[in-house]
């Protein structure tokens, strides 16, 4: 396993990782897949569209929108009132499976995998392993 230290600078943000994950992979040899993994309540990973910057942005306000932090959220701890950053890390993901080929990432023309902030800024890590 392979970690990914990642710093956030605002509450909601998403960020391209894929560079950093195939530096992970980096010299692992007849892997089939590659699991990226956040250990985080209030964060998560995806994949989604790398081309265009501006979809993450959209992909940023529609999360806020769709879990608004005006409702009447009771949860409250250590962290502060943050039950709408734990809604929207569970409706992403806590790990993608990416297919390897020829210890590479598989991943279609356009795709990229993101590092989802819900609960920024913080630093963060995420976890690779290669699976065999």
């Amino acid at each position: 396993m392979r970690e990914i230290s990642i710093s956030t600078e605002r509450r909601t943000q998403l960020l391209d990782i894929t560079t950093q994950v195939e530096e992970a992979l980096n010299g692992v040899d007849g892997a089939a897949a590659a699991l990226v993994y956040v250990p985080h309540t209030t964060a998560g990973v995806t994949i989604n569209e790398d081309i265009d910057p501006m979809l993450s942005n959209d992909l940023e306000a529609a999360m806020e929108k769709i879990v608004e932090d005006g409702w009447a959220w009771k949860h409250d701890d250590a962290d502060g009132p943050n039950a709408p950053s734990h809604m929207r890390a569970s409706l992403m993901s806590s790990e993608v499976l990416v297919p390897l080929q020829e210890g590479k990432l598989a991943l279609g023309r356009y795709q990229g995998i993101f590092f989802c902030e819900f609960d920024g800024p913080r630093e963060r890590k995420v976890y690779v392993t290669a699976l065999r």
